[in-house]
């Protein structure tokens, strides 16, 4: 008995392994992949901007990173206490604006060093209602908790956001020809929009996202498809009804993980899975005999895998 509709995958030319490089970038489900990445001790580098949430907010950062247009004192603002930057998430605000203006700039610097050394860059995009500051009509990443009345809000058409993804394409490429971009739209439904204007919003990104692929130069994973046919359920959802819970996550990582990730380097992979197991074990005995023996073990497994792999560290 067949209980559910599947979405068709199959594996792709050139997946991922333990020499890939990655870039991941956009809304907060490309968190929940990127810390599966992490977990698994590949070789990362994941919203340096804190999350975005729509094309605009990700051309942007592409754009001045490669760029190399550096932000000053005069891109950032006092709210709540704290310095904070229409740009980038919250997470990079700060109490002092100097270390707010270094924190973006060192973002724009990770981000265009790991540009030109990816071997695959993986967009998450969430949404596409923006809000325009009224005083400058320029499209925010965050809003901050600035009153709503300071914002213009609109939806992007589709020609505007095949627009704004093209030149995101055509940056990332112009540094680094041969990487593989992959686009997501992520499953969290953006009900503060509203119910129906959520799904305007995500088949306007669908559209335009499908509009790009024709060029050929990048490729598409269903996370949304998977969540929306193959996990149509509540149960799937945490307490919220909006985001995907843990075992929607592990499954759609599984999934994601079939397509992209080398089946050669599975045995690698439980290795690492192992040795994580192992560090988070917690022994009713520390001075016992027998967990001096394991923890023996565990460094030597991970002693043995940072012969070959040197850049993982088991200690973050």
């Amino acid at each position: 008995m067949k209980l559910q509709t599947q979405v068709p995958l199959s594996k792709v030319e050139h997946p991922i392994d333990y020499n890939s490089q990655m870039l991941l970038l956009g809304s907060c489900f490309v968190e929940n992949i990127g810390k599966k990445f992490s977990y698994y001790k590949f070789q990362t580098v994941q919203n340096p901007f804190g999350i975005l949430f729509h094309p605009l907010a990700i051309e942007k950062l592409i754009s001045r990173a490669i760029g190399q247009n550096e932000y000053t004192e005069k891109d950032v603002f006092y709210l709540n206490e704290r310095w904070q930057c229409y740009d980038a998430h919250s997470d990079l605000s700060s109490v002092s604006r100097d270390q707010l203006v270094q924190n973006l700039n060192n973002g724009l610097s990770v981000t265009l060093d790991q540009i030109k050394k990816a071997s695959h860059v993986i967009i998450t995009l969430g949404t596409v209602w923006v809000y325009a500051l009224k005083e400058t009509a320029q499209e925010v990443a965050n809003c901050h908790k600035v009153p709503q009345r300071e914002f213009d809000k609109k939806i992007l058409s589709v020609s505007e956001i095949v627009a704004s993804l093209q030149n995101t394409i055509a940056q990332i490429k112009s540094v680094n020809a041969e990487v593989k971009i992959i686009f997501t739209v992520s499953p969290v439904r953006h009900l503060k929009d509203g119910f129906v204007e959520n799904q305007l919003s995500k088949a306007h990104l669908l559209t335009a996202i499908h509009e790009v692929l024709k060029d050929g130069n990048a490729v598409y994973f269903p996370s949304y498809e998977i969540m929306m046919d193959e996990l149509r359920d509540y149960r799937f959802y945490a307490d919220d009804m909006i985001h995907p819970n843990t075992m929607a996550v592990n499954y759609i990582w599984e999934q994601f993980k079939s397509v992209w990730v080398s089946d050669s380097i599975e045995p690698i992979m439980n290795d690492v899975d192992s040795i994580q197991k192992g560090l988070r074990h917690r022994p009713f005995n520390q001075e016992s005999e027998q967990h001096q023996k394991f923890t023996v073990n565990l460094e030597r497994k991970i002693a043995y895998l940072q012969e070959e792999y040197s850049f993982m560290n088991f200690k973050k």
